[in-house]
């Protein structure tokens, strides 16, 4: 016989929960001494590491005390159905990933602003996802929506998406000092060369989705992060100015 603090010893299972295990007749002692306290046999031992095991993949209480008791219990059909479960927990919890995610970009674009990008993203949350999907195919080729593919998105931890929302929340913190502040201009550098990196020779498919993430209707018909009106205005100042001053320099080169 085994004592009921030898078994938490060797198991890892506390006094408390053996207890319990006990008053909801999962896992009886076969005696207990004279002052009371619980004794277990080797066969004990042997079904506490099956419902240990049992706990581990995910069953209930409940529902291992149903599996150790009936001869006859179908284990098959309960371990699929556990896969089931289990399978529909992880995109559970791959659709709350993809929130938290979605949060904090909202907020390292918005700054400060955090209710504002709480709000941003419920509303991005609730529209129709196979709408959304029947507008890019109406709108995009399907050798442009395989170049959507590549588009930052706010629910990626790629280097790449990660470094596009930082270059937007930077550029709308200096946004009050024009679009043809120094800091502002190296961060429409970055963000032209990161054009270049992913899309050069995509003019075409970059306009037209430029086209549409200036129109808020449209954008939210695509399921894109509603940046604010002013910020896409002053970025699109701020690039103009880029490219002229670009080929002014090229011009100057070409001259010497």
């Amino acid at each position: 016989m085994i004592h009921i603090n030898k078994v938490g010893e060797v198991t890892g299972v506390t006094v408390r929960t053996l207890r319990y295990y006990d008053e909801i007749g999962l896992l009886k002692p076969t005696s207990k001494t004279e002052g009371g306290h619980r004794l277990y046999t080797n066969e004990e031992i042997k079904k506490l590491q099956q419902v240990q095991f049992l706990k581990k993949v995910g069953f209930r209480l409940h529902e291992i005390k149903d599996m150790l008791t009936f001869s006859d219990w179908d284990w098959s059909d309960s371990l699929k159905n556990q896969l089931s479960f289990v399978i529909n927990e992880q995109e559970n919890l791959k659709k709350i990933e993809l929130s938290l995610r979605e949060l904090i970009h909202g907020i390292a674009i918005e700054g400060e602003e955090n209710l504002i990008a709480i709000q941003k993203i419920m509303q991005l949350s609730s529209k129709d996802k196979e709408i959304q999907q029947y507008y890019r195919e109406s709108v995009f080729k399907d050798r442009e929506i395989k170049l959507l593919e590549r588009v930052p998105n706010m629910t990626s931890d790629s280097s790449d998406s990660l470094e596009w929302i930082a270059l937007i929340g930077q550029l709308k913190r200096y946004m009050k000092e024009g679009p043809k502040a120094s800091k502002v201009q190296n961060i429409i550098r970055r963000m032209d060369e990161k054009r270049l990196e992913e899309f050069d020779g995509e003019n075409e498919f970059l306009d037209k989705l430029w086209e549409i993430r200036m129109s808020p209707k449209q954008s939210e018909k695509l399921g894109l992060y509603p940046i604010d009106q002013d910020v896409l205005e002053f970025m699109n100042q701020a690039y103009v100015f880029f490219i002229a001053k670009e080929k002014s320099s090229t011009r100057i080169r070409r001259k010497e």
